[in-house]
């Protein structure tokens, strides 16, 4: 059968000019990292200040997440039809305005703000990833000699992602022990506008050809005849559903231990995201060693392993290893699928990146939603974070056949 994946388009790019847009991007994906991971040190604080129960706060992941939704369908249509500018800048502005106004509003305009930047996530987080997965391996990218380079390149830049993550942690825990919390978050806006301001002249690749867009769509039929489009869509369903859940709840999960685990609570996501953040840094030398595959069987292996523990035990030493071990079994996890996309089906990957990167909000929003549900209902979060280990265990499965 012939291969349905069209041509790369022609990028026209210099390695220099390469190079100033995989900085570019990972510069911009440290405040992505601040705001997609930002409900999990904040809930325990907008808990108590919006006086919600289980069930609301896991309506703020629902509310951020689908409004990535909408900017990643928004994100689809902007990189085929204009290429990659449009999406990346109107990203970087949209998270500006929603984070300046967070803490200052009520709990409905609270929801307004989540929904803004979640917006701006949606619409920088596959811009970035496709754009760092689709220059870094050049004119070749059916090559299976550059696989390795391409998911080196994307754990690289969700390196920069888990680096403001964890820095989100840390800067809730102090600003808010210091009553400067306000300060921080629009400190972040600030940085935000200067960033898109500061990028707006790059040299950004083009909207694909309209032979090549034409090629694209011809190929949809035929690709989603595939299993392996299911596949895909199944595993950017479940995994950052995962993953979010457990670092967004992590904290509430801990303020509930007594004392000394409410004393840090804040904290508890910076221990998961420090391990995520150390491993995506390895990645790359990793990626010379082991194959993709062994790497991802046992990172979801190790990672159901590490979320069992964080259900079993109930001190807080317990918490924090469990903690450090299923952040560093996620860590490359994520990275090394968008390489297999983007390797898999080349340029048509900006089309089906739109609906995978869709699932990859749709996840998040459900999964930690659910966690908020089943523990309101139960009384118990513990029995709601069994939802997170259930998924991880089912892409533990997936990943245990060849496709």
């Amino acid at each position: 059968m012939s291969d349905p994946r069209p041509p790369n388009p022609r990028l026209d790019l210099s390695p220099s000019a390469n190079r100033k847009l995989v900085l570019a991007g990972q510069i911009a994906f440290f405040p992505t990292g601040i705001l997609t991971t930002i409900l999990g040190p904040m809930l325990p604080i907008l808990i108590t200040r919006w006086t919600m129960n289980d069930t609301q706060a896991g309506n703020l992941f629902l509310v951020q997440f689908l409004a990535m939704l909408a900017g990643v369908q928004l994100s689809g249509i902007l990189v085929a039809r204009y290429g990659f500018r449009p999406a990346f800048l109107l990203g970087l502005l949209s998270m500006a305005c929603g984070v300046a106004t967070i803490y200052m509003a009520s709990h409905a305009l609270g929801l307004v703000s989540i929904g803004v930047y979640g917006l701006g996530l949606g619409l920088i987080i596959p811009t970035d990833n496709l754009l760092v997965a689709e220059i870094s391996a050049g004119s070749d990218s059916t090559s299976t000699s550059t696989s390795s380079s391409r998911a080196g390149a994307v754990s690289l830049l969700n390196f920069f992602w888990g680096v403001g993550a964890v820095f989100c942690s840390v800067m809730v825990a102090w600003t808010a022990a210091h009553h400067l919390l306000p300060f921080f978050l629009g400190s972040v806006a600030l940085f935000l506008v200067v960033l898109a301001l500061a990028m707006r002249d790059l040299p950004f690749p083009l909207a694909a050809t309209a032979m090549e867009s034409s090629s694209s769509s011809f190929a949809w039929g035929e690709m989603a005849k595939s299993p392996a489009i299911w596949i895909f869509a199944a595993i950017f369903f479940l995994y950052p559903g995962a993953e979010t859940a457990v670092g967004g709840w992590i904290g509430s999960y801990v303020s509930r231990l007594g004392p000394r685990g409410a004393s840090i609570a804040s904290m508890m996501p910076a221990f998961f995201y420090a391990t995520l953040t150390v491993g995506r840094g390895l990645g790359p030398a990793l990626l010379r060693y082991v194959s993709e595959r062994r790497i991802l069987r046992a990172g979801y292996a190790v990672a159901a392993a590490g979320i069992a523990m964080l259900l079993w035990t109930s001190t807080l030493p317990g918490v924090i290893g469990a903690a450090l071990i299923t952040g560093l079994s996620f860590s490359t996890l994520y990275p090394i699928t968008v390489a297999r996309l983007s390797q898999r089906f080349g340029v048509a990957a900006r089309s089906i990146g739109a609906v995978m990167f869709s699932l990859a909000a749709v996840g998040p929003a459900m999964i930690p939603w659910l966690v908020g549900v089943v523990s309101h209902s139960t009384g118990s979060l513990r029995a709601g974070l069994l939802l997170p280990l259930a998924a991880t265990v089912v892409l533990l499965v997936i990943h245990l056949f060849d496709w």
